[in-house]
């Protein structure tokens, strides 16, 4: 398909950024048992987006391409979740997860406007 990757912007660096991102929090998260489970998660979903992406835009059927879109926000969505238990776990770390949450945010409103315009 390819066509989402002809965009004014760079998706597939987006969310390559917004994976590294994922992950260097983690790496700043203090070790618990808590923190490393939440960590295992969202670096899991934090990641998939672009992942899939990547896929999507090497699809041969429109069908291929919304199913991978699908993941992108499904992940996406989780992605949210993960981040705000994560805010819950460490409150003192809020104002370095605030713009990641936003980020995530704002990824699934790009999955779900892609999604929506490849019917």
């Amino acid at each position: 398909m390819g066509a989402a990757a002809n965009s004014n912007y760079d998706l597939e660096g987006r969310t390559l950024e917004f994976g590294k991102r994922i992950i260097h929090l983690c790496k700043a998260l203090p070790h618990s048992i808590v923190n490393n489970r939440l960590s295992d998660q969202v670096v899991r979903s934090g990641t998939s987006p672009g992942a899939n992406y990547r896929e999507a835009n090497e699809t041969e059927s429109k069908k291929d391409f919304k199913f991978k879109i699908r993941i992108c926000l499904r992940e996406s969505k989780e992605t949210v979740y993960w981040l705000q238990l994560i805010v819950e776990a460490n409150s003192e770390m809020t104002k370095r997860i605030e713009p990641l949450l936003q980020e995530a945010h704002e990824l699934v409103k790009i999955f779900a406007a892609i999604l929506l315009n490849s019917k």
